[in-house]
């Protein structure tokens, strides 16, 4: 080591998210309580700073309250506006109605093989929390 203080890149990382946006997906999972609900956030990368510009809300077709999927038909749509908006899929929105914001072993795995940022909004503290997975999960701030 030469001395510097170097960060860890991933303490570098963020995701905007504006307080509006926050409402769209509040609303959206309390619509679908019990169950998980789910949304896919486009937008932009610049450096490690994620800006969420259009959310799209799904539906979740395992109608689950711990576990969430879309169909092969909202999956091939999703890639479709990723085109048509011009923009890039930046993350993976779901919420845990009765539980921790922090991804279950699920959610782990499918971290695995989509490698954005994944939102996570707890019914039972009522708060958002964002995480990517890197050698291990790790949580990066959300700025409105």
């Amino acid at each position: 080591m030469d001395g510097r203080n170097c960060k860890r890149r991933i303490d570098l990382q963020k995701i905007i998210l504006s307080k509006s946006q926050k409402k769209i997906l509040l609303d959206h999972s309390h619509k679908e309580e019990p169950n998980e609900s789910c949304a896919i956030l486009y937008g932009d990368k610049n450096n490690e700073t994620y800006t969420v510009k259009e959310i799209w809300l799904t539906e979740n077709i395992d109608s689950s309250p711990v576990e969430f999927t879309l169909s092969p038909e909202q999956t091939l749509e999703m890639h479709q506006k990723e085109k048509e908006m011009n923009l890039e899929i930046i993350g993976i929105f779901h919420s845990h109605p009765n539980s921790e914001a922090y991804p279950s072993n699920t959610d782990k795995k499918f971290m695995e093989n989509n490698s954005y940022v994944w939102i996570i909004y707890s019914g039972m503290n009522k708060n958002f929390k964002a995480y990517v997975l890197e050698s291990g999960i790790s949580e990066i701030p959300i700025q409105n």
